[in-house]
């Protein structure tokens, strides 16, 4: 738990800074740095999505569209909007808030991806948190740009990489045997599509809801699963 632990000292701390930092940069100056941030997002995203090449795209297309209408019934993009507006309203005492924001777009950013998985095993099999270390830094930084611009909603994500990364180093046994493969090349690739759609948000190019895809995350290692059962 050590490499997780780091990870979310990391995600804080550049948090702490950027909040800090963005509430003295001109409002054109935050807009600037959004659309720069969108961009390499879009490029991270891409960089993930193309792991399909590894997996058969179709488990990536069904996980995707079944994930975003169980994701659409349920509402969830409205819910994390509802709640971080009350959050808003308990901290600041009113007035809307980009705080789902924030917290949605970080938590996929620093959640999603081989690191994620691929370090929270080795660091729960073998206590090597080099991978994890990396990540921080990378996280850390990209903390402090999202901070500056999309607020302290952002810091909240350091507890999803608490309960992702956490849940995955103390179960690194069962995963390590599951998170394999093209299952995890589904899953990056999953993760990436829906990167994509943040970038766009980013980029004020598209209004993606992109709370609604979370569901994807799982229902795509689902259906490989079960094709793989099938199939054997």
């Amino acid at each position: 738990m050590i490499g997780t632990l780091i990870n979310v000292g990391a995600v804080l701390i550049g948090s702490a800074v950027g909040t800090t930092a963005g509430s003295r940069l001109p409002g054109g100056l935050q807009q600037r740095v959004l659309a720069g941030l969108g961009l390499i997002t879009l490029v991270i995203g891409v960089d993930n999505a193309l792991e399909w090449s590894h997996t058969d795209p179709l488990y990536v297309l069904g996980g995707v569209l079944v994930g975003g209408l169980v994701g659409e019934a349920i509402g969830i993009e409205r819910r994390l909007g509802g709640l971080g507006d009350r959050v808003q309203r308990a901290v600041s005492g009113g007035g809307q808030s980009r705080v789902s924001e924030g917290f949605v777009t970080a938590s996929l950013l620093f959640c999603v991806g081989p690191l994620t998985v691929l370090g929270s095993i080795e660091d729960g099999l073998t206590g090597d948190y080099t991978q994890l270390a990396t990540k921080s830094a990378l996280d850390g930084f990209a903390a402090v740009a999202l901070a500056a611009t999309l607020g302290w909603g952002v810091a909240l994500s350091a507890v999803s990489v608490l309960v992702v990364q956490g849940a995955i180093t103390l179960g690194a046994g069962a995963f390590d045997d599951v998170l394999v493969g093209e299952t995890l090349s589904a899953l990056t690739s999953t993760g990436g599509i829906l990167i994509i759609g943040i970038s766009l948000k980013l980029m004020d190019l598209k209004d993606v809801k992109v709370g609604n895809f979370l569901p994807a995350l799982l229902v795509t290692p689902a259906i490989v699963g079960i094709a793989n059962a099938l199939a054997g």
